[in-house]
């Protein structure tokens, strides 16, 4: 290996994108990092890979790098999925121990009772262990169901549809509208965009990456 034309033997030696770096004669060209938003409609899974071929949320972004989505959606919800090359990033936002709050807008069948709510704020007994407390309130009720916005902190499997399915109250329909400091906004289903600089700083502040 060279750098910046001179032979470098320690395998610890650092560099960055100032550095010139060959590696048998090519020229090492770092990855330019992307993030987009995307507004996962229901049908499309939340995988870079599907056995079963059915639509990606990384079709829906006209991009040549190899994007992974963080935070997955089953394939039965919508809202917002962030896609990025950006490793550091991506592990950072679903590690445990940055609790990133993700919050959901969910219809649910009937109107979640005093003790429903306080369940869910409280944590609900669930199979594989209990959940950590939600925040909770109501948007609506119309006719025979509700709107509640709940916002977790962990990314079990289905875990939102296990809560409030554990409480009486099973999920309608149920729609993904932030993740961390990153907001849905008027992000139409089936649209894409890229993240601007100020989201981008604040997800790396929230995950401890920048002041």
């Amino acid at each position: 290996m060279r750098v910046d034309g001179r032979v470098v033997t320690d395998p610890a030696r650092d560099v960055d994108e100032r550095n010139r770096v060959e590696v048998e004669g090519a020229q090492v060209v770092p990855e330019v990092l992307e993030y987009h938003v995307v507004h996962k409609p229901p049908g499309v899974v939340s995988t870079a890979h599907d056995p079963e071929g059915r639509p990606k949320v990384t079709d829906m972004v006209d991009s040549t790098a190899r994007l992974y989505p963080v935070g997955r959606l089953d394939v039965d919800s919508t809202g917002l999925v962030l896609l990025t090359n950006d490793g550091e990033l991506a592990n950072r936002l679903m590690h445990p121990r940055y609790e990133t709050p993700r919050t959901y807008r969910a219809r649910v069948a009937g109107t979640p009772s005093k003790r429903a709510l306080q369940a869910l704020r409280g944590g609900v007994e669930l199979e594989d262990g209990t959940a950590q407390p939600a925040a909770v309130s109501m948007v609506g009720s119309p006719g025979h169901e509700s709107v509640i916005e709940i916002t977790i902190h962990e990314g079990r499997n289905r875990i939102v549809r296990r809560m409030l399915e554990e409480v009486g109250n099973p999920v309608r329909a149920l729609e993904r509208v932030a993740f961390g400091p990153l907001l849905l906004g008027r992000l139409r289903p089936g649209d894409t965009r890229r993240l601007r600089p100020n989201e981008l700083r604040e997800l790396r502040r929230a995950t401890g990456l920048e002041d």
